[in-house]
């Protein structure tokens, strides 16, 4: 009879009490308890995050259509086409041989080793087939046509079904099958259409849905092997559609016009889940269902094309905000410190643009208390620390300022001035006696292509400031600032070139670019420990509450803020799990009291029952 590892491939293991590492779905034996236990999220969702781009940019990419999430394969596309080839390990594309024939509206089945590239641009029958290390020509389809969708499991065995050719415009029904050697007609579609989705790891059952019929359809056909069959349509018609996954159980995103709607489909029906973080057309598919890739294609920023990649995991642990209690000053451009049960909130705008307060106030955990004061009424500036040991530093008074003041629990004192005069940037640190400070607006340097935007970074010991290495990229408004004096990130901004999303990691010596933000925006709040793990909300324009979560690699787009709003500030020493929001500006120039608390993604330990 078998066993559990026979089933699973893994032993049980023993453990005395819960398991803090255990993995969701993992089963171990309690010890202590005398219990079989497992682990699984209190809420789960899917959602798409940022991975490392192509190297080439381009629009009408081809893919192996049964590549998985960690092993990718994506060929052709671009206008004017191109042959170039490159392969995805999970981490980072790396180009391979071309194609013998450039081409663009490709339609690709198969893995990154195994692959078909069949039809393209100017009515092509071309048919390559790719080995791992190269492509070689091999025979036509029997019908000339581009922009079809395909499905199959290797370069042995695949299908062909749809697609256009111009002029006239007209739109295919064909259906071919592959062998290894030779194209076969077989049953033709129901619904004629160019541009549908294609998906489906064997030639054998496939899932045609979307495409162009003179107008979007949503139309969805299920392949059997021998004929199709009309099946419930996606929720939003729309062409140049992607998908991922099989025919009983896959993942449908992207479109024209320019999209980021994602839908998934049960074998029955399609449901929507959370949408591409740029949306965009025709972009590069593989993997499946749960752990899809999107690469490439055209958005409305980059219609020459894209190199955008993004990773769909399906099941991911999620957080909420919440309401808390609320300010008892309304402000925006505030400092904050702290976490999310001991925080503290200093100076600010109260009536916008220039109404600067002094009131300072300490949240614990589900009230704000007024205490001591500012010395010095300012706005916009830099925090570090926690509730009884902060900085607030630069800033606004009447005049952008450099000066520097340090609370100690129950007064502020002035100390050492900032080198350089500067507002509207990011500030990280875990006290009164370390803390970073970087980028940020001078007005005194407001001229030439840089217009004000400071890259200038300084360290805190306590007693003065050091200017350390520069960030690499000039902005101003980005993150307040999350992390430590030699641990942190600078992420968003308005950069010389405008809003952006870049961001930096700071290793204590110099900073790196690393995956920018879904979302580019400016004067948003971010909490964090260190450069491996941050939150950011809010933020404009136009005015959000998107909430992105730092894994130490890339950000993933979590639950919104209940108060969409910009200038807000957060407890800096919050965590991932436990952050705080508060101050800001709903609709610009109304200030808000309202306070926010974060729960992030947490587990739930179950004992197993007969």
């Amino acid at each position: 009879m078998s066993n559990y590892k026979d089933i699973v491939g893994t032993a049980v293991r023993n453990n005395a009490g819960n398991i803090p590492t255990a993995e969701t779905g993992q089963v171990f034996f309690d010890s202590t308890n005398i219990d079989f236990k497992y682990q699984f999220p209190n809420l789960s969702v899917g959602s798409w995050r940022t991975g490392n781009a192509m190297n080439n940019s381009r629009r009408g990419i081809a893919s192996a259509i049964a590549g998985t999430q960690t092993a990718a394969l994506g060929f052709g596309g671009g206008d004017p086409a191109i042959a170039n080839t490159e392969s995805y390990d999970g981490t980072s594309w790396t180009e391979v041989n071309d194609l013998n024939t450039a081409g663009s509206s490709i339609s690709g089945a198969g893995t990154y080793t195994s692959a078909l590239a069949f039809a393209r641009d100017a009515n092509g029958a071309l048919t390559e087939s790719w080995s791992g290390s190269s492509w070689t020509e091999v025979n036509d389809l029997n019908t000339s046509r581009y922009a079809g969708g395909g499905a199959g499991g290797s370069n042995t065995a695949a299908l062909m079904f749809g697609g256009l050719v111009t002029p006239p415009t007209t739109y295919k029904t064909e259906t071919e099958e592959w062998n290894g050697s030779s194209w076969t007609e077989v049953n033709d579609l129901n619904t004629a259409r160019g541009s549908p989705g294609g998906l489906g790891q064997s030639a054998e059952a496939a899932l045609c849905f979307g495409g162009y019929t003179g107008s979007n359809t949503g139309a969805t056909e299920q392949w059997n092997g021998s004929s199709w069959t009309e099946v419930n349509d996606l929720n939003t018609a729309r062409e140049q559609i992607s998908g991922a996954g099989e025919y009983t159980n896959a993942l449908a995103f992207g479109g024209n016009p320019i999209t980021g709607k994602t839908e998934e489909w049960n074998g029955t029906s399609w449901t929507e889940v959370n949408d591409l973080s740029t949306g965009r057309k025709k972009p590069g598919p593989s993997g499946t269902s749960t752990a899809a890739l999107a690469f490439s294609g055209q958005n409305s920023d980059s219609p020459s094309g894209s190199a955008l990649t993004e990773e769909f995991t399906a099941g991911a642990p999620v957080g909420a905000w919440a309401t808390g209690g609320s300010l008892n000053t309304g402000r925006s451009f505030l400092f904050g410190a702290g976490t999310q049960t001991a925080a503290l909130a200093a100076g600010g705008d109260t009536n916008p643009p220039a109404n600067n307060t002094v009131a300072t106030e300490q949240y614990n955990g589900s009230s704000w208390t007024e205490v001591n004061d500012l010395n010095t009424g300012k706005r916009h500036g830099g925090t570090s620390g926690t509730y009884t040991s902060a900085l607030a530093f630069g800033g606004i008074t009447t005049a952008t300022t450099n000066t520097n003041e340090s609370w100690n629990g129950s007064n502020w004192t002035e100390v050492a001035d900032l080198n350089q005069v500067r507002h509207g940037f990011g500030g990280a640190g875990i006290s009164n006696t370390s803390a970073l400070a970087f980028g940020g607006f001078d007005p005194a340097s407001f001229s030439g292509p840089t217009a004000g935007r400071l890259n200038q970074t300084e360290s805190w010991n306590g007693s003065s400031w050091t200017e350390v290495n520069d960030l690499n990229s000039r902005r101003t408004d980005n993150a307040k600032g999350n992390g430590t004096a030699t641990s942190a990130l600078s992420s968003g901004g308005n950069a010389p070139g405008g809003i952006v999303g870049n961001t930096e990691s700071w290793n204590g010596t110099s900073w790196t670019e690393v995956n920018d933000l879904n979302t580019a925006r400016a004067n948003f709040a971010s909490a964090g420990a260190d450069n491996t793990s941050a939150l950011v909300f809010g933020g404009s324009p136009p005015t959000t509450g998107k909430t992105e979560e730092w894994n130490g690699a890339s950000w993933v787009e979590v639950a919104d803020l209940s108060t969409a709003r910009n200038n807000l500030v957060g407890a800096l020493r919050g965590t991932i799990t436990a952050s705080l929001a508060f101050g800001g500006e709903p609709s610009p120039p109304s200030v808000t009291t309202a306070t926010e608390e974060w729960s992030g993604s947490s587990n739930t330990i179950k004992v197993l029952t007969d």
